[in-house]
Formats: C-alpha cells, structure tokens, sequence
C-alpha cells in the first residue's frame, strides 16, 4: 500500500474528478474493494463540503462493468488478453520500430487533463527523451488561445485571481462565454453568487440562456444583464465597449473609466487601441451582434464605473478561429481600466476539467517545458537538460488535432493516455478514419473508450480514486490526491505503466525513469518547474498552494500582478484587433449556425459521466435546442426527433423548443457517443494558438426522422 493509501476502511481525503474547480471530497472504501462510496468533506479548502451532483455521483464508475482489467493485442481485428510483459514488450518495439523507420516525429504522445500532474509530467519527458515535442493535451481544445494571449499579453496562462479573493472583493462579474452555473456549479454557487447576494453587479455575455442566467435572476432584475449576441461576434462586442470607455473618457476624463495612471505607467499599446477604434462603426457592429447598441453601452459603464471589475472567460470565447484575439480584447478591456494586479479584478479562464490547468504547468504541450518554458528559448532549454541529463529537440512540435490530421502521413503511431480524440476533436468522423491508418496505437485508460476501438494495445488504467498525486485547479490551487486500494488486481497506476515503458525504452542507465512513487516524481517536477519550486507533498497539505511559489517558504499567490507584469518589457500588453467573421456562416444550404456547449449533468466525451446511473437519469441522451421560430418554420414540435446536419456529419437527436437560443442559432452538446456534436464542429484552427473553431458551424435540420429508442448512448443503458 503506497503512502496515499489509507487503511481499508478508514476514509481518504481526496478531490473531485470532474471540473477545474478542485472540489475536496471524502471517499470509502468497503470489505469489497469496488465498494468505494462518496461522502462529505465539510472543511475542504475549495468548496466548504459542498458539492455538485457530478461530484456526489463520481464514485459510482470505479467499478462499473465496462472497467478495463486486463492488458489487450489486438490480433486479427479483435482483442485478445496478453499479460503484462507481453503488452509492455509489444509497445516498445513498435515504438523503437517507429524511431527506427521514420524518426522520433512520427510518434504523436497524447497527455490527459483528467490525470495527475507527475502523470502529464512523466509522459512529456518520456516524448521528449523519444526525440520529439509532439505531446500535447485537451487543452488544445478548449483554452489554447486563451492561454497563449494571457501568456503574451501578461505573463502567465492562468487565471489572474483567485475564486476567494473574488467573492470578497469583485464589484462586477463580466461573464463571456462561460457558464459558471452549469460548468463550475460549486465556483458560482459558493463565490459568484455569495459575492452576488453582497451587492456584485453580473454582466453575461452569451448567445444561450442558461443556468447562470438563470441563478442570477439576470431577466428578472435591471442590475444585472444577458447580452444575447449572435455567435462570433465577440470582438464586435467589446469593441463597443472599448469605443463607449474611450468616447466618455475624452468627454468625462473625471470619471475614471480609464486609469490613466495604470495604462501610463503599467502597459504598452493604447494608442494601437485607439487607432484600431478611430473608424469603428458602433452601430453597424451592434447589429452584426444581434443587440441593441443601447444594452452594450449600458454594459459598458457598468463595468467601467465598478471598483473591482473581473472579467470571466469560457469556452464560448477560446474555441473560435479568432479565439486569441477574442481574449486579447478582454485582456484589453481590464488593461484600460485598471482593473487587474488587485482583488477582485483580472482576467480569469475557468477550467473545464479537474487537471487541465496542471497539464498545461508541467509542459504536456508541443511548444513548452515544464512552467511554461519555451522549448526554442536556449537558455530555458538547457536549464532542463541539466536535470534530466540529455537534449530536447529545439523545435515545437504538432499540437494534439494537427497530430491527428496528420495520422497515417507524417504520423505513424500514437500513445494515448486518458484522452479519447475521436469523441473530443472537431470533424470527428475524419479523425476516426485518419486514426485507422495508422501503423500502431496505445490507448492507456479505464474505460474502453471509442478512441480504443483503434488501438493495437489496450493498457487497463486504475481510476481517479485509487492512487495518489496532485492535481492543480482552475485557481491555480496545487492539490494532493489520495487514493484508496485498487479495486482490479491486474490494472495499473499511470505512473505506473508509463516508468515502466520509459524503463524499457530508454535502458541507458540513467534511470530516468525510475520512480517508486508521485512524490519522488513531483521533487523532479520541483527542478524544472520554476513556479512549483517551493511546494513539497508536506508544504500542500489538505489546504494546497496556489502557484507561483517560487522559493521554499512561499505562500504562493492568490493573484498576480500587483507589481509588474511577467512580459519581456514588464508591461501589460494592449492590442487592437478586429472582427475574424466564423470560417462558416449561414448560406442557403445550410442557414443555421451550430454552436455547443457542455451540460452539468454530463462531463467532455461522457467517458465517465454517462456510464453513471445517477447522471444518466438526468440526462440520458443529447439534444438540440431550437428557437420557436424556426422550429415553426421548419415544423418541429418539441420532444421530436430531427437529423441535425453540417458540411461534415449528420447526427439524430430530440429537439428542444426554447427562447433560450437566438433565432437561426441550434445549440447541442459534445458528451454522448451515439449523437455527438464533434461529427459536425469545424476543424479550422486558429492560426496562432491552433484550437478548433467548435463555437460557430454552419448548419441545416431535417424533420420527419425515426428516434434512436430508449436512449441515444449505448452507456446510458449501464
């Protein structure tokens, strides 16, 4: 029993599985190892023992039936058992055939946000000991460009503040493109809404109604406001915020809605701003957005004449073709009015999944080492060769949906550990058949996920709540993990699997992979990863530390900035920019714009969470929601099935009949397998941070169609 096991029947103090938020629970194990049962933690550090439903269901997979339990080959088309030496054996020498046949970049390394920290660590470094920086993870589709403005634009790929200091200092809540209320049930409830009841003002920008309109009462109070804007026109908006701060300013320079002080003495680029705004059309773009120009200037003054001011960024805002500049122009907006290096304000990403900011800190990226270190800065470069004692390849490599296009060309073989491509990238059906033509793939997971129907070795994982490690929330709050026994005696730890592999591997006797446990992972983690240096297991306690902290001793911080910016220059970086229409758009044959989002029932590719009863029962099957407009125009009652339908798939579903979509806007989800959103999202990347635009398809519905029966995901039935 490892140092994170406790006895049998004691209870363990762990974190949640699901969100970024990093929910403290307790978990139990009985006299029959899957007997592994959910209860309170009512001091956790994050959520003072409350809990959301996803959080209160997690334990009910641990020993679900579709568990992996033994190591599989495929042979023939189908999967036989092997045994561990057998499995281990056959992955090295297709791997080393690889490097042998076609060079260390024909390899693609896949990290997952939903293992621990020295798990992602372990995987880069073994990628990188391969030769190749091919290795990224999901945050890849999710909040790549909101990391890369952050990073360039302040310093650091993470929310500035913490969800404390929020809720006991923010005066208003600008909210683009997130959900809190259904996304980060426990951060809205807990910290939103408390700082709500305490007079904060909430500005929601989102083309859907949703749970987080509806907790803040927004339509039944004229504090707060929904501005329903078309999908893609994000950076109009705020440049109509931008143009109404500027044009009172000149006219009211007393009023303070821009610090002149801060913008003078702590940031770069206002006059790019203003000259970008000279010619800015307001009303034009306030139709572009579907708003009266009215509600965002009203939004605006709201915002500018706060004391604190933070700004909430989500998905609806990363996943676009012009996703970077969508968060520049938020970055823009805290910048002008000096509303970030303090409590309460800032620029704050909240993370979809339980690790997906901790991934990222330990360089499971194509262009960064361990705390976002670039892998072509020389010197940063080399300060991690001296540790781990050989050479890193000095270019960036192919992110994780440019590794998948890339499958069966320049790609030859993938390791996948946790992640499952077919159901979470865009244009899914193209990247199922591009996985088909590959030479070789490991697929390392609990769960026999549709990525796996691919694989030529199926690696069985253990779950979340049997082993040990830290994880980092969306806060940046560092947190132990502590697991119970494993529940299946032939599965294994992902540290594990992966020491072993990188044992066999690189057999230079360097021991470079030689780990017996998390701990002695993460004191290397400590050595390349300035912003982790001064944490131990013993400093992380129950509480955890929130990065940076530098030196041991340090508290770490709660928010960022106070001082200087972590730039080149020191300074805050502002940047004009301008409208990027979606690559798609509504046309005759297909007038409708697609967008997605996630559900508070459901989880990413409903690996987990549709293989819980308790969640299923909420909500067993996707759906689209459809204005009552169209759905009058195309003949839909609610409840009937159609066929929704994009330049790339097809997919059948129920439609829903609700105000809560604009008119020509369907609305879906990515979670369920038999009717995924990702067979019609568009694969057109930014060009910069290179995320796919999930948030705007164009899209066309049919009528008249037979349902899927009971359910529309095979899981569900479970």
């Amino acid at each position: 029993m490892s140092s994170d096991q406790q006895e049998h029947h004691d209870p363990v103090e762990t974190i949640c599985p699901y969100c970024g938020v990093g929910c403290g629970i307790r978990i139990q194990q009985g006299d029959d190892p899957g007997d592994v049962q959910f209860t309170p933690w009512g001091d956790a550090p994050v959520n003072e023992g409350r809990i959301c439903i996803k959080g209160g269901a997690a334990t009910e997979v641990i020993d679900h039936e579709d568990r992996l339990t033994e190591p599989q080959i495929k042979e023939d088309g189908e999967f036989r058992e092997a045994t561990w030496e057998e499995a281990y054996e056959y992955v090295v020498d297709e791997l080393e055939r690889i490097r042998a046949e076609y060079g260390p970049d024909a390899v693609g390394f896949f990290g997952s946000s939903k293992t621990m920290n020295e798990e992602n660590y372990l995987l880069q470094k073994l990628a990188r000991r391969y030769g190749t920086n091919n290795v990224d993870n999901c945050t890849r589709m999710c909040h790549a460009s909101t990391v890369w403005a952050l990073r360039t634009s302040l310093g650091a790929g993470a929310m500035t503040n913490s969800m404390r200091d929020l809720r006991e200092e923010c005066d208003l809540f600008w909210i683009q493109g997130a959900n809190p209320g259904e996304q980060h049930p426990i951060a809205n409830s807990q910290y939103f809404r408390q700082a709500v009841l305490d007079g904060a003002t909430v500005i929601q920008v989102d083309p859907h109604a949703n749970k987080t309109t509806r907790s803040f009462q927004i339509d039944e109070t004229k504090r707060h406001q929904h501005l329903q804007l078309n999908p893609g026109t994000d950076i109009p908006l705020l440049n109509i915020v931008l143009k109404t701060i500027l044009e009172h300013h000149e006219e009211n320079p007393d009023d303070g809605w821009i610090d002149e002080e801060f913008v003078g003495e702590r940031t770069e680029g206002f006059d790019h701003l203003r000259e970008t705004l000279e010619e800015f059309d307001k009303e034009a773009a306030a139709e572009e957005c579907g708003l009266p120009i009215e509600e965002i200037e009203r939004a605006a003054e709201k915002y500018a004449a706060a004391d604190n001011a933070a700004i909430f960024t989500g998905m609806g805002m990363s996943q676009h073709a012009c996703g970077v500049d969508n968060v520049q122009n938020e970055i823009n907006l805290a910048l002008i009015t000096g509303n970030i290096g303090r409590p309460g304000t800032g620029v704050n990403p909240l993370r979809g999944q339980n690790n997906v900011q901790g991934t990222c800190d330990v360089g499971a990226m194509p262009n960064v080492l361990p705390g976002y270190q670039l892998v072509d800065d020389d010197e940063a470069r080399e300060s991690v060769e001296d540790v781990w004692g050989f050479e890193i390849p000095d270019e960036p490599g192919l992110t994780n949906v440019e590794i998948s296009y890339a499958a069966g060309d320049q790609i030859k073989g993938l390791y996948v550990m946790g992640e499952n491509p077919v159901m979470s990238e865009p244009d899914a059906n193209a990247v199922a058949e591009r996985l088909d033509d590959l030479e070789f793939v490991v697929v390392q997971d609990i769960f026999p996920t549709e990525t796996a129907e691919y694989a030529d070795v199926l690696l069985p994982a253990t779950t979340w709540a049997e082993r040990g490690g830290t994880v980092t929330n969306t806060d940046r709050r560092v947190q132990r993990m502590r697991g119970v026994e494993k529940v299946h005696e032939n599965t294994k730890h992902d540290l594990e699997i992966l020491s072993e592999v990188g044992k066999r591997l690189f057999d230079d006797g360097d021991d470079l992979f030689d780990f017996d446990d998390p701990e002695e992972v993460f004191e290397e983690l400590r050595q390349v990863c300035p912003s982790y240096h001064g944490m131990t297991y013993d400093r992380l306690g129950e509480e955890g530390i929130h990065w940076p902290c530098y030196e041991p001793g340090d508290e770490g911080d709660p928010f960022l900035y106070e001082e200087e910016f972590e730039t080149e220059s020191g300074l805050g970086h502002i940047e004009g920019v301008q409208h990027t229409p979606p690559a798609e758009t509504p046309d005759d044959e297909y007038p409708l714009i697609l967008t997605t989002a996630r559900l508070e029932e459901h989880y990413n590719t409903g690996t987990m969470s549709t293989r819980s009863p308790t969640l299923n029962r909420q909500t067993p099957e996707n759906f689209v929601d459809v204005h009552p407009a169209d759905a009058e125009r195309y003949g839909i009652e609610d409840g009937e099935y159609v066929r929704l339908q994009s330049r790339r798939g097809e997919i059948t579903l129920e439609a829903h009949v609700t105000e809560d979509t604009k008119e020509g806007v369907v609305w879906t989800t990515p979670h369920f397998a038999a009717a995924s959103a990702n067979r019609l999202t568009n694969h057109v990347l930014d060009e910069r941070a290179k995320i796919p635009e999930y948030k705007a398809a164009a899209a066309e519905i049919e009528v008249e169609v037979e349902p899927l029966g009971e359910t529309a995901d095979p899981a569900a039935d479970d």
